[in-house]
């Protein structure tokens, strides 16, 4: 396969000094250790709450939409406009707040991000019209497309490469954490003997707020990446943390560590340009582009266009009472994040190639069989249910490979953008189009036309992982300065796909 060359840009006006740094091979040869722990903690819990606040959405439709509950509002409208409303504001947050990460640095953002997302979300417990409720839940999304970009790019300049796979996929696997909780959440949520219908929900909403302002406080701890300081001109602050780091690391570990084995040279500069950004991602890298695209798109159907509505099959097709819905959707979210969980270590053992698209092809081939079983009349809830934690244990890992792949196919100086860029084009055409489409066949009652939206998610899921078979980037285990070179390293190197 040819090669994609990414080439070091000239000095501009806002780029400062040139410095030489070994930040990023310190950072690498670091190993496991309390540090990388509290990293987890602080900005990979925040998938839990996005499962948690989808979920909840998912489970009370019915509710919400029964008299009685304080709103004026339709199950198919939920899971429909709503959710496609919670999705288009993850592409607008996701692009916003990207451009600023990528400028202004990881941490500030992934503080703002979640402000952003936990007053939402409050406001959202605090609906009293149709509109408001819509508005908030859009709002809400702002914040979670903004957390993605923030926080990927930190994860992946903060972990060690070695670690570097699994630990991505389980921290957005972790989302079904949330999920989880959400199910079960709503059964007591629900439960109009617990809570009159028009508070139960609201509660689901405002203990998702108490969980975030955990995160909050834990996530104040959490320091800027090194490798976004180094190059925009905070060179000795990434020293500094990073000795601070090594330092701590030695004295857990009892032993000192090995001296890092390469330097890098770069131009310091303040900024990107959106020009700059698209020339690299287009035109430097075309397959990479190509290969993010059809990831996003697989995943963000299957996941918004299907699960936003699982709720709604199980009552419609099977006769499952509103307040027991929450108890399957428990069990399928187990085997969401049971993916990531036990086949996260293949991506950096087996690699990326391999494991992204075996993933894909899998979870579509068997979602197909499940179509097929559906149309038949072959299948109970419970039986659904159980295809559906087989389709979605590799569709887990899949998706969150995606996010994986973006986060550290691309040049560091765009990464949170394009994180950002292919979350958004991704989703949107998935996760817009795909929650209003599903929410129309759902409701019409007819087989065939949910087997119809079944057939989409599981071809588009194939598509994508044939893609991925011949332009996955073998990444595992490899330095991020490896697999791209920064826009601002002093000699032109090339970056291939191999």
């Amino acid at each position: 396969m040819a090669s994609e060359v990414s080439r070091a840009s000239s000095p501009g006006p806002e780029e400062s000094s040139t410095v030489t740094t070994a930040v990023p091979a310190r950072l690498d040869r670091l190993p496991w250790s309390r540090w990388h722990w509290m990293i987890v903690i602080g900005l990979g819990t925040v998938w839990i709450l996005d499962g948690l606040e989808v979920t909840i959405v998912g489970n009370v439709a019915g509710r919400i939409a029964e008299d009685g509950s304080g709103l004026d509002i339709t199950a198919a409208q939920i899971t429909g406009v709503a959710a496609a409303l919670y999705v288009a504001g993850a592409c607008s947050g996701a692009l916003f707040f990207g451009w600023l990460t990528d400028r202004y640095g990881r941490k500030r953002l992934f503080m703002v991000t979640l402000v952003v997302y936990l007053a939402a979300t409050a406001m959202t417990a605090l609906s009293f019209e149709t509109w408001w409720f819509f508005l908030f839940r859009f709002l809400t999304g702002f914040g979670i497309g903004g957390e993605y970009a923030a926080i990927n790019s930190a994860i992946d300049e903060l972990i060690p490469s070695h670690y570097r796979g699994r630990v991505d996929l389980i921290i957005n696997g972790s989302y079904w954490l949330g999920a989880i909780g959400g199910s079960l959440l709503s059964i007591v949520m629900l439960d109009t003997d617990i809570f009159p219908k028009d508070l139960g929900w609201r509660l689901s909403f405002a203990l998702g707020v108490v969980l975030g302002l955990v995160i909050l406080l834990v996530r104040r701890h959490v320091p800027e990446s090194p490798r976004w300081q180094f190059i925009h001109g905070r060179g000795d602050e990434a020293e500094e943390l990073v000795g601070a780091v090594e330092k701590e690391i030695e004295e857990e570990k009892g032993a000192p560590l090995p001296p890092p084995d390469r330097e890098i040279t770069i131009h310091q500069r303040k900024s990107i340009g959106f020009g700059l950004i698209a020339k690299t991602v287009f035109h430097s890298y075309p397959r990479r582009a190509v290969l993010g695209l059809s990831l996003f798109i697989g995943q963000a159907f299957l996941y918004n266009a299907i699960t936003f509505g699982f709720g709604t099959i199980l009552i419609t097709f099977f006769d499952v009472p509103t307040g027991s819905t929450g108890y399957y959707f428990a069990v399928i979210a187990a085997g969401n994040f049971m993916g990531p969980l036990l086949l996260g270590k293949l991506f950096d053992t087996v690699g990326r190639r391999i494991m992204i698209s075996s993933t894909y092809l899998l979870s579509g081939i068997l979602l197909f069989g499940t179509a097929w079983l559906f149309d038949r009349g072959s299948l109970t809830a419970t039986t659904m249910t159980a295809c559906w934690c087989v389709v979605l244990f590799f569709a887990s890992a899949g998706a969150s490979s995606a996010y994986l792949t973006v986060s550290e196919i691309f040049p560091m100086e765009t990464r949170a953008m394009a994180i950002a860029f292919f979350y958004a084009l991704g989703t949107a055409a998935g996760g817009i189009s795909g929650p209003l489409l599903f929410a129309d066949l759902t409701a019409s009652g007819v087989v065939g036309d949910t087997v119809l939206a079944f057939q989409i998610g599981a071809g588009l899921m194939c598509a994508a992982g044939l893609v991925a078979a011949f332009l996955a980037v073998n990444a595992e285990r490899r330095s991020l300065e490896d697999i791209a070179e920064p826009l601002s390293t002093v000699r032109p190197a090339s970056s291939a796909d191999a």
